[in-house]
């Protein structure tokens, strides 16, 4: 079933239909929907109704430099109708864009921003494969001055080793929930409570209103509490719940620790910053009268943990975000070289295990210098997006789509046989040969293809050779007078014996890239 988009658009304007059109040569369904100035929406077909599938995303083509109140307004009205699915801005070429703008559209609620139309299709994908991108908080200026290493001076024997156990942890922590999920054990072994939280925050552009995401909490003393949703709560008491959420929020808004007994509990929230930028807050809540309030000691003590906490949730955000960049292609938003070689390592070993097939399709566009040449440089990256754009609709989700390097493209078949894999070549090269391609400019670009075909185990037993027999095949192709598909036909299994294969993935794993250096 192809997948449906909603292009949110005012559709007297020419490059809303040519964004309709990129969406749907990319095989896509798009419900075009005209937004007036009133933030009125008129769509053509009644939306989610009219597809047994609902809608992957909103494409947003904004026409002129909104505001940041405006834009919230138009997300805000966008969640309203089409409440969970995810908004994608598209800025038209045509205006001009502040160097900030990408992160203003992100600030403002929207998932992703393209950075032309022919990127949209890569991207989208993008998107529906991450539903839960994890937004950065706002940064703050002017926070007051910390340490580098402030623990207090007069701690115990017992409480300094329990700190330094939670320091190290943090240091194995590979993500944000899992830092969190440490941080709050660790806690609640050094100042016991009946609940310790730790929330990530979200600031509005007003900054006077903070929205928490719960990441991790930890009841302990053999206390049974349900989870926590927006803000702690404890067992049905409503009370203690807005109380602490209100804490929180005016911790992380002041940036200092905040306690205060309510109702039947005693409340600590603790802003979580690092540098300059606060990351969230860790919230600790003991019932009255069974305990007594968090102490001077307890309150340096955690104060001085919570550097520690925001610096491992900052660094994780860094380590996240540094692997998906480097395992994607800035230009086409597909997948790069680097992700091939761990995707095509995994798949080989599900293939031996289960005794399938995995076959590699290596894309060479014909005379594509031709259009560097004619059209210049800009246009060619262009046409590089439009490209990605064509291959993408024409394989499987589970499929892996890969810019190589220059204007060579690999796509892997997992599961899939020769005959299969022709065919899905066919496909890919019949599209390329019919598209026209716009280069960005209105051109009229022909563009053809030739295509190299290779399958494990059959013509390979490691990634190495898996890609270069499928490069040979392309190479085939290319003599054969181009735009044609060729498969590999002669063996490339030089490893014989009970641990070839073993043998074959532990050599390199892929040959030289175009001015890069060996991937292994």
């Amino acid at each position: 079933m192809k997948k449906h988009v909603i292009l949110l658009a005012d559709l007297q304007n020419e490059s809303a239909w040519e964004l309709m059109e990129i969406l749907r040569s990319a095989g896509m369904v798009v419900s075009s929907c005209q937004f007036t100035a009133g933030l009125e929406f008129h769509h053509e077909l009644s939306m989610v109704e009219s597809h047994q599938e609902a809608p992957i995303a909103i494409v947003c083509l904004l026409a002129q430099q909104l505001n940041p109140i405006r834009l919230r307004e138009i997300v805000q009205r966008a969640h309203d109708v089409w409440p969970s699915v995810p908004l994608v801005a598209c800025p038209r070429v045509d205006v001009p864009r502040a160097l900030d703008t990408n992160k203003q559209l992100v600030k403002a609620g929207f998932r992703a921003v393209a950075q032309s139309p022919a990127q949209l299709p890569a991207l989208l994908r993008e998107v529906e494969e991450n539903p839960a991108a994890e937004e950065e908080p706002e940064t703050f200026k002017g926070l007051p001055a910390r340490n580098d290493f402030p623990l207090p001076p007069s701690l115990r024997k017992q409480r300094l080793r329990e700190a330094f156990d939670l320091i190290s942890s943090l240091h194995l922590a590979s993500n944000q929930k899992e830092a969190a999920a440490i941080a709050v054990e660790k806690i609640a072994l050094m100042a016991p409570a009946d609940r310790w939280s730790i929330f990530v925050a979200d600031h509005n552009d007003s900054g006077n209103d903070i929205e928490l995401e719960l990441l991790a909490s930890h009841p302990c003393l053999a206390v049974k509490a349900e989870p926590a949703g927006s803000g702690s709560d404890l067992q049905g008491d409503d009370h203690s719940s807005i109380a602490a959420t209100k804490l929180a929020q005016r911790a992380v808004i002041k940036v200092q620790s905040v306690r205060k007994a309510s109702g039947e509990s005693w409340i600590l929230a603790l802003p979580l910053f690092s540098g300059e930028r606060v990351y969230g807050v860790l919230e600790g809540i003991r019932r009255r009268p069974d305990s007594r309030s968090f102490s001077r000691g307890e309150l340096a003590m955690l104060n001085s943990m919570t550097t520690f906490i925001a610096a491992a949730l900052s660094n994780s955000v860094r380590v996240a975000e540094a692997e998906r960049l480097s395992l994607t292609d800035e230009l086409t938003r597909l997948h790069n070289a680097r992700y091939l070689r761990q995707f095509l390592v995994n798949e080989m070993k599900r293939a031996r295990r289960f005794t399938s097939k995995i076959a590699a399709l290596f894309i060479d566009l014909d005379d594509f210098k031709l259009i560097n040449d004619f059209h210049g440089h800009l246009a060619g990256s262009y046409t590089l997006m439009e490209v990605a754009g064509v291959i993408l609709p024409s394989v499987r989700d589970t499929d892996c789509v890969v810019r190589y390097g220059g204007d060579e493209f690999v796509v892997i078949l997992p599961e899939t046989a020769a005959p299969e894999a022709v065919m899905v070549a066919e496909r890919i090269r019949s599209k390329i040969e019919r598209h026209r391609f716009s280069g960005g400019r209105h051109l009229q670009i022909n563009l053809t293809s030739s295509i190299g075909v290779a399958v494990f185990p059959e013509d390979a037993l490691s990634p190495h050779q898996l890609i270069s027999c499928a490069d040979r095949a392309m190479y085939a192709a290319k003599a054969a007078s181009k735009n044609c598909v060729r498969v590999a036909t002669s063996p490339n299994l030089v490893p014989t014996g009970a641990n070839a294969v073993d043998e074959a993935l532990e050599g390199p794993q892929f040959q030289r890239l175009p001015d890069e250096k060996f991937i292994s």
